[in-house]
């Protein structure tokens, strides 16, 4: 089970777009996918069409100790798509785990009991991947997505500050291995929002390239209209309109993941070859 969190302090660069649609994505070829939404505005579990009078125990009921992962989780109407909710509860999570030894780990205790009662029935179906959306703030939220999570997969919008910000989320990165997570990498930085009609919008993307390399997907997602009216429908794009140009580059990046997935498998594989 593959945990990637996708992170970004800065708000309105299509974390919560980018966390349903890839994970739509990933499930349209064939993944099994859980969603878990920790940001307490909610509109990942909005996007997916479960309503707030619907989400009677949430991600923060996990988080204070008092219901399994398990037991919160909803079913979405993209087959193979499992939702793990948010309500504003999460607001004062913060306060209740303060003062715990563990406050940064709830979610990683959380995931590891998940995956031990999916291992433990044969018949039931695994999730291959998790994906974490997150409130755009570093607060003790973020961190315990960091510190449960694999990698960090990172929406860059084609705008003037993306650089700017770039550099204090892997500035927090590199705070995360030395103290939580020593284990999280970088799996790789979306550019999203993307205006051809836009000439900075093509500079940023250069200079992106140029300052993080290969570690920027091929896939940019485009400024799209219909990615923008799909969640006052509670679809995802793929869902609300398969051919719009959004949900194509949606399906383009769930087919880069999993090939750069592959990679870094192989890359593990070859190093514990070695070790041994």
């Amino acid at each position: 089970m593959r945990v990637l969190v996708i992170a970004n302090q800065k708000g309105g660069v299509g974390k919560t777009t980018t966390a349903i649609n890839l994970g739509t994505a990933l499930a349209a070829i064939g993944e099994r996918v859980l969603i878990v939404d920790l940001d307490p505005q909610g509109n990942a579990s909005t996007g997916l069409g479960i309503d707030r009078r619907n989400r009677r125990l949430s991600t923060y009921d996990v988080l204070i100790g008092e219901e399994t992962l398990q037991a919160i989780l909803q079913t979405t109407a993209v087959p193979r798509l499992t939702l793990a909710p948010s309500t504003l509860d999460l607001l004062g999570v913060e306060l209740e785990i303060a003062g715990r030894k563990d406050r940064a780990y709830c979610l990683k205790g959380a995931l590891q009991a998940l995956e031990q009662v999916q291992q433990s029935n044969p018949e039931a179906e695994r999730f291959s991947y998790v994906l974490i959306d997150c409130p755009p703030s570093l607060n003790l939220l973020t961190m315990n997505a960091m510190a449960a999570s694999h990698a960090v997969l990172v929406p860059l919008q084609c705008e003037f500050f993306a650089l700017e910000g770039l550099s204090q989320l892997l500035s927090t990165v590199d705070q995360v291995k030395k103290t939580l997570n020593a284990s999280l990498t970088i799996h790789g930085i979306v550019l999203t929002m993307f205006d051809t009609r836009n000439s900075l919008a093509a500079q940023v993307v250069a200079d992106v390239r140029s300052f993080m390399g290969d570690k920027v997907y091929d896939t940019v997602i485009p400024r799209n209209v219909r990615v923008s009216e799909a969640p006052s429908h509670g679809k995802p794009v793929l869902l609300y309109d398969l051919k719009c140009s959004g949900s194509q580059a949606y399906l383009k990046l769930a087919s880069e993941v999993i090939q750069r997935e592959r990679r870094y498998r192989a890359a593990d594989a070859d190093l514990e070859r070695n070790e041994l």
